[in-house]
């Protein structure tokens, strides 16, 4: 004996509730996307859905989740999608629903004091020593943990975090809103998602400022645990912005063992002093090459990162530790190349262990004076 119509249209709303929009991360029903549900007396079961906007890329995953989830309901026979699109006015509503209230203004969620996300810039001194790798490699280590992560590519110039991330998939706009692809579990957001092509960006600072804050403002992120920001190399317009927009971002310093690259490095890192921003560390990447017989040949030279954790200690008065020792190794590079980090794709690499190494100590990180700048100097001796 079949279930009453009733019972089975209470199931079968159930069931749609448990589906979560593959962009947003949350149910399809509470954020209004089921138009209709019928189902009758035979089991049959159609469901109306509106996409935020037409043309919607994840409208297979959704049919797929829904197909899935309702057909596992007892006395459910077949089930039919029927997709339509939002309206303007059904947008906006998500759009304050999505940004907890009414306010036409965007603000950073980042920048508000009850906000949880630990924001963590990566930046180096100069060009070439990995930091993008490092960036990539630490956002994958830490969703892998389990946490919710974002990466923004503030590197405009040059931009390649959905390269190395593997994030080949384009941002959704829901009114003035920007859904940020996915990929290994990170939300990613980069100019060259919206350049045509390898395009490049030619912008002054005051275009760079609003990109930035577009990235941090406009674009949904949900709730993140952690926040990585791919900065360019050096302390120009992009490093004053952020110290601008989310004065309580942690600095992670990546340098090379190298001697000069090490000298620009503690250049970078010390822009948290007049910044007030807090250092919470140092990674060195490249730093020896193992090779076959066991040695380890130390191509960049060696002791860059430890001079700079000790030469930024001193300069903000406060410990700032080194992080870890990323050795040289071409699979770095090979797995960046083909869209999937290292710490995922080959995780027992010596390269990938101290990666997530460093992964760890900033996911177990507790609030502590360690690297906070307390603006006081060294007396003179």
């Amino acid at each position: 004996m079949s279930a009453p119509t009733s019972t089975l249209t209470e199931a079968v709303t159930a069931a749609l509730a448990t589906v979560d929009d593959p962009e947003i991360r949350r149910p399809i029903t509470e954020l209004g996307m089921v138009r209709s549900t019928t189902v009758t007396e035979s089991g049959q079961v159609r469901v109306e859905l509106l996409l935020t906007v037409a043309g919607c890329p994840l409208k297979d995953k959704l049919r797929g989740d829904i197909t899935a989830a309702v057909t596992r309901v007892p006395g459910v026979t077949g089930v039919e999608i029927e997709f339509g699109v939002m309206s303007a006015q059904q947008r906006k509503s998500l759009q304050e629903q999505l940004r907890g209230g009414g306010g036409a203004e965007p603000v950073i969620p980042f920048a508000q004091p009850g906000s949880r996300t630990r924001v963590y810039a990566v930046a180096s001194g100069k060009g070439g020593v990995g930091k993008s790798s490092v960036t990539v490699n630490l956002a994958a280590a830490l969703a892998a943990h389990g946490l919710a992560v974002g990466v923004i590519d503030a590197d405009i110039y040059g931009h390649s975090v959905p390269r190395m991330l593997g994030a080949d998939g384009k941002p959704t706009r829901v009114e003035e809103m920007i859904m940020p692809p996915q990929a290994h579990g990170v939300k990613v957001i980069s100019i060259g998602m919206f350049t045509a092509g390898n395009a490049a960006v030619v912008w002054r600072g005051p275009m760079l400022h609003r990109a930035l804050q577009q990235f941090l403002a406009d674009v949904y992120w949900g709730d993140l645990d952690v926040l990585l920001l791919d900065l360019p190399p050096g302390t120009g317009d992009v490093a004053i912005s952020l110290a601008q927009l989310l004065p309580n971002a942690e600095i992670l310093v990546v340098t090379t063992p190298q001697a000069a690259a090490a000298e620009v490095a503690e250049r970078a890192g010390a822009i948290a002093l007049q910044t007030h921003q807090r250092l919470v560390g140092v990674v060195e990447n490249m730093s020896w090459l193992q090779l076959p017989t066991g040695e380890r040949m130390e191509i960049f030279g060696a002791g860059g990162g430890r001079t700079v954790a000790e030469s930024l200690t001193r300069t903000v008065g406060a410990q700032v530790p080194l992080l870890g020792q990323i050795p040289l190794d071409t699979r770095v590079r090979e797995t960046g190349d083909g869209g999937t980090p290292i710490v995922l794709a080959e995780p027992d690499a010596p390269a990938a262990r101290a990666l997530s190494a460093v992964a760890d100590r900033l996911a177990v990180r507790r609030e502590s004076l360690l690297g906070k700048p307390l603006g006081l100097r060294p007396a003179d001796r």
